[in-house]
C-alpha cells in the first residue's frame, strides 16, 4: 500500500451494507417497486365462437361477472380480422387474412376497463402485436382462461409522467353488510 494512504475496513456485514447504500445515493433506494397486496385467484374458462369480436366479448364477460381485478391467463385461437394500436401510433392498424393468436395478455375490470395486448402470426410465421382494439374477429375459436384477483380492485388513474390513465391497484373494499 502506498505510503500515507489509509484503507477503511468494515467487518460488520450490516455496517458494510449501510455504507454501500449511503455511497450509492437515492437511486439505490428506488430500484425496488412497491410491494402490491396479494390476492386469492378465481379462474374462468370460456370459448368464443366464429365471428365474435374478441375485445367486446372480453369486456362483456368482465361486466356480466362483475370482475373488479381480472387478468388474462391464456388465450389461443385464430382471427380473420385484426385491429391493433401499434406502438407510438394514435389510430388503429387493421389486417385481414388468417392469423393465429400467439399471445393475449393484460388486465380487465368492469369499472376500470381493459388494457390488453395481442400478438398474432400469419401463415409465414410473421408476428405482429399491439393494443387489442374492437374489430378482432374470431375465425375458428378463441379458448380463454381468465383469472380474477378476488382480494383486489383495479382503477385507472392519471400518471403525471406522461398523462395517461394507468393501472391503480388497491385491496378490495368489503361488501356492505358482510363484514368481509
Amino acid at each position: 500500500m502506498a505510503r500515507g494512504k489509509r484503507r477503511l475496513v468494515v467487518h460488520s456485514p450490516v455496517l458494510r451494507l449501510l455504507l454501500l447504500l449511503l455511497l450509492a445515493g437515492p437511486a439505490a433506494a428506488q430500484t425496488r417497486p412497491p410491494v402490491a397486496p396479494s390476492s386469492p385467484l378465481k379462474t374462468y374458462a370460456l370459448r368464443l365462437r366464429p365471428g365474435d369480436d374478441l375485445r367486446q366479448q372480453l369486456n362483456a364477460f368482465a361486466q356480466a361477472n362483475g370482475l373488479q381485478a381480472g387478468a388474462m391467463l391464456t388465450c389461443v385461437g385464430s382471427l380473420t380480422h385484426v385491429a391493433l394500436r401499434l406502438a407510438n401510433q394514435n389510430g388503429p392498424t387493421t389486417y385481414h387474412g388468417h392469423f393465429e393468436i400467439v399471445s393475449l395478455v393484460g388486465t380487465l375490470s368492469a369499472a376500470a376497463g381493459s388494457h390488453l395486448h395481442l400478438a398474432v402470426s400469419d401463415s409465414t410465421g410473421r408476428t405482429i402485436g399491439g393494443h387489442l382494439l374492437d374489430g378482432c374477429r374470431v375465425y375458428t375459436t378463441a379458448e380463454i382462461v381468465l383469472g380474477e384477483l378476488t382480494g383486489l380492485e383495479f382503477s385507472r388513474e392519471t400518471d403525471s409522467t406522461f398523462g395517461y390513465k394507468e393501472l391503480g391497484v388497491r385491496p378490495r373494499a368489503p361488501k356492505a353488510g358482510t363484514g368481509h
